[in-house]
């Protein structure tokens, strides 16, 4: 336990239907530190910080929150942002349309008497900005920002907000290696002036900063690690219940096969950016090979995808585009699925999922001609057909009929995959296929596409995870300013290549 703690939360249990996401959870926090919470999807981790943020009110938990030295009961967020304690969710909570300085102040504006004094507000957001060392206009509108620069403007907001410890839930899981360096170094600062941090993440070399890990499984916590204790190998094992010595399966060298799909001379301009987003691009996917994709935020790598996945974007475009020697032209992304691509996109909660539809609909939603009789679904066989996925992919859910909003990300991410594979692809577009999901899931997610490989499909992979795209590529495209600057073999990868022209 800590000797000088700010919060000890003392045997915690929550309970949803049908499952107990925290079973008696015990840990303190000492002020002044960064304090990593690591685990599996479903893990029980973000659960934990909705109970102490009062997210999950006081009486719908068992157990005791001691905050700052006092027994807390929080009722509403509200009530614990008060207190000095500021959860930032993975989605962030600003208003794309208002300003920065608009969004740092909201619900607590800076006002004389009972007007908004405008000229301080955006005095104090200027100085909240400078504490995160992000040098932009507070004048400009949110969705005008890069996903960094939003996680930042969201740890302003919190900062203007007192805060004694600050909670950040995946907060670099949309972010590229530098903005997530750029966090990082921030915490350490904010550490330095006193600001306890408790950090969720799935990328356990950001664990460096830590000063201590608290490790969780299947609700439970599992051991909790100090400073000279902490090591990614330990970690994975008490993550995951086992070692995992290669979190990159291997799989025999890739033989080159014929040519399944050749993209010439594809160029796409998107209005609502005024920029070309693909320029001239030319590649070649054979059967049963992993292409990667790699580049920086912004590079173009998944509008490349989107434009010959039926292009959903409605960017003007021009391309030729063969499928195994035929020219194809897909209007629209169904006519890419009819033959045969399928494209399982970066943003699973919003353009993958439907989740407020259970496990079996979303499973199934893809290819209801598959399941159906006389244009009627066949419950039957779509129980049968999303029962064989669920048990394929080891989808961790209490029932098929379970909502898919309430599914970990992993599970999630397995649900979004399983949609893909009931179509039945010859070439799967896989856009970031690991973010945000924990180790266990991301090396189930891995020997899948070996299996897959194996199978004879052809996969796109986009990632801005660099290792991965190494570890599980045959042959990478570097993309930058929607252009592919390179073109590199297995024998030719490293990171610093990859860099050099990523950045060209």
């Amino acid at each position: 336990m800590a000797t000088n703690p700010i919060l000890e939360m003392t045997h915690i249990t929550k309970t949803f239907p049908g499952v107990k996401a925290l079973d008696d959870v015990s840990f303190s926090v000492e002020k002044g530190s960064i304090h990593f919470i690591v685990g599996e999807n479903g893990a029980g981790k973000s659960t934990l910080m909705k109970v102490l943020s009062g997210i999950h009110k006081y009486g719908s938990y068992e157990g005791d929150i001691n905050f700052d030295g006092e027994i807390r009961q929080f009722s509403r967020i509200d009530d614990s942002e008060a207190a000095g304690l500021v959860i930032i969710n993975q989605e962030l909570a600003l208003i794309p349309e208002m300003t920065v300085y608009e969004n740092i102040f909201l619900a607590h504006e800076v006002s004389k008497g009972q007007v908004i004094d405008w000229n301080e507000t955006i005095h104090r957001a200027s100085e909240e900005l400078n504490r995160v060392q992000l040098t932009i206009n507070p004048g400009l509108k949110v969705k005008d920002l890069n996903v960094g620069q939003q996680q930042l403007v969201e740890i302003a907001k919190a900062l203007s907000k007192k805060v004694k410890l600050l909670i950040l839930d995946e907060p670099t899981a949309a972010l590229n290696e530098n903005d997530s360096e750029r966090l990082l170094n921030l915490l350490v600062d904010l550490k330095e002036e006193g600001i306890t941090c408790i950090m969720i993440s799935h990328k356990l070399k950001e664990t460096i900063i830590a000063d201590r890990v608290t490790v969780m499984r299947d609700g439970k916590t599992i051991s909790t690690l100090e400073k000279d204790e902490i090591e990614e190998a330990r970690i994975i094992k008490d993550m995951v219940g086992r070692s995992i010595d290669d979190i990159y399966p291997k799989r025999p060298d890739y033989v080159p096969q014929d040519v399944i799909l050749d993209v010439a001379n594809l160029t796409a301009f998107d209005h609502r950016t005024d920029r070309y987003v693909a320029k001239d691009v030319n590649f070649q996917l054979r059967r049963g090979e992993v292409m990667g994709l790699a580049g920086l935020m912004g590079a173009g790598r998944s509008e490349i995808a989107l434009a010959v996945f039926g292009n959903p974007k409605k960017f003007t475009m021009d391309a030729t585009i063969k499928m195994q020697g035929e020219n194809v032209t897909f209007k629209h992304p169904s006519d890419a699925i009819k033959h045969g691509l399928f494209y399982v996109s970066e943003d699973r909660k919003s353009e993958g999922l439907v989740l407020k539809k259970d496990v079996k609909e979303n499973i199934t939603l893809s290819n209801l001609s598959k399941i159906a009789k006389n244009f009627v679904i066949d419950k039957n066989s779509e129980i049968q057909a999303a029962d064989e996925y669920v048990k394929k992919m080891n989808v961790k859910t209490p029932s098929l009929e379970q909502l898919v909003f309430y599914l970990s990300g992993g599970n999630q991410q397995k649900v979004s995959i399983s949609k893909a594979l009931f179509v039945g692809p010859k070439i799967l577009i896989l856009d970031e296929p690991t973010r945000g999901i924990d180790v266990g899931a991301k090396f189930e997610i891995y020997t899948l596409i070996n299996q897959l490989i194996a199978e004879g499909m052809s996969i796109i992979m986009i990632s801005s995870e660099l290792p991965e795209l190494l570890a599980m590529s045959d042959r990478l495209l570097v993309v930058a300013e929607g252009e592919i600057k390179k073109e590199l073999k297995k024998a030719e990868f490293s990171p610093e290549t990859v860099m050099k022209y990523a950045t060209s």
